[in-house]
């Protein structure tokens, strides 16, 4: 069988890995784009390794990213997120990813989509997603984003340049508001587990956040510990339905809400074996992705997350404690501090959240999929 040639760049943003392309370079069909990205990233999969596509059987790895020319005056650039499922033919569009964000406005310099001169480029990026606007601040040498620096994530191996992310307004992106139930706590009555306190938030993605005592848990187990446990994880996933009703988000969606695990700072070892001190941090978070535990945080998660936590009487801020500056979220790979401005005006109110990232394009050219070429 031949095989279709399609121009893409595999590109590693902030902890995830996923496929790029230019809007001109794909079927104008949707149902058309899908088969494509499945073939893509070699999903569905019942083994859920993907070995016959470009994903690496975790959600962090089975993701495309889609940039097109802007569809409003304010933007530079149009991108658009595809969760692609690793056991089902499915690609989600219901989310953000906020880590490949990252590498979406070096993208867009390098292939020449947006001029930017030599020095500091600074992009606003319209995620169709959810509607809102990301300020994306990186420097830029001889036409092309710059990759190595000396910015280090937990999670990645090596430094690299660093790329600043804004999120503005990022309250109500999948519900429409920052607290959908208008409730900073709300009790959710969950089927085979009982009666849950948690809050449900939506900044940046929909999260539920529960307190990881609450499900029987430390906050600072290991994922694959946690996969192991079949009936935590139906738990788990029951916790998420339940939430997901409650934010009147349709339960057959996969990729929201995503569940927060929290705890207060305690002592827990890295995937890499690194020992983190409660001195390092305000909070502990284990979460909860298409179905697995994520080996690090969801960026969008995150800075969920960090709003949360500004939110006086929400499940986050009982674990969170005095905080001054960035908030230290420790999870599976080590630490990442976040920064959200919100407030009371009398309702809550997110204005932005910021954070840092690294990105780094692995490889370009063409990706093949099943199908003749259409210049075949």
């Amino acid at each position: 069988m031949s095989q279709r040639r399609i121009p893409a760049a595999f590109i590693r943003g902030g902890t995830s890995k996923g496929l790029f392309f230019r809007a001109a370079d794909l079927p104008a069909d949707a149902s058309a784009r899908d088969a494509l990205f499945l073939a893509a990233i070699g999903s569905p999969d019942p083994n859920g390794r993907q070995l016959d596509g470009m994903g690496g059987g975790v959600s962090s790895l089975s993701k495309v990213v889609v940039v097109a020319p802007p569809s409003r005056e304010d933007a530079d650039v149009d991108y658009t997120f595809g969760q692609v499922a690793v056991d089902a033919a499915l690609v989600d569009y219901d989310s953000n990813c906020g880590n490949l964000t990252s590498a979406v406005g070096p993208f867009a310099v390098d292939e020449k989509l947006v001029p930017a001169a030599d020095g500091m480029a600074v992009l606003t990026l319209h995620n169709t997603n959810t509607g809102k606007m990301i300020r994306s601040r990186f420097a830029v040498r001889g036409g092309l984003a710059v990759t190595e620096g000396d910015t280090a994530l937990p999670g990645v191996a090596g430094t690299a340049a660093p790329v600043r992310l804004g999120f503005d307004q990022p309250g109500g992106a999948v519900t429409g508001r920052l607290l959908p139930t208008g409730n900073v706590v709300d009790t959710l009555d969950v089927p085979d587990v009982g009666r849950i306190r948690a809050s449900l938030v939506d900044a940046t993605t929909a999260m539920v956040f529960i307190a990881a005592g609450d499900a029987g848990l430390a906050g600072t187990e290991p994922p694959d510990a946690l996969e192991a446990d079949a009936d935590l994880m139906r738990r788990l996933g029951a916790i998420r339905l339940a939430a997901a009703t409650a934010m009147d988000i349709p339960p057959e969606t996969r990729s929201v809400p995503k569940l927060g695990l929290i705890a207060g700072p305690a002592q827990a070892q890295t995937l890499a074996g690194d020992t983190l001190t409660p001195d390092a941090m305000h909070l502990t978070a284990r979460m909860l992705s298409m179905g697995r535990i994520h080996r690090a945080l969801p960026l969008t998660g995150a800075l969920c997350l960090a709003v949360a936590a500004r939110i006086d009487g929400s499940v986050v801020a009982e674990f969170r404690g005095a905080v001054d500056g960035d908030l230290a979220i420790a999870h599976p790979s080590g630490l990442i501090e976040v920064t959200a401005s919100v407030r009371q005006v009398p309702d809550w109110r997110a204005d932005s959240v910021e954070v840092i990232r690294t990105q780094r394009r692995l490889m370009e050219g063409v990706v093949l999929v099943p199908g003749e070429s259409e210049r075949d």
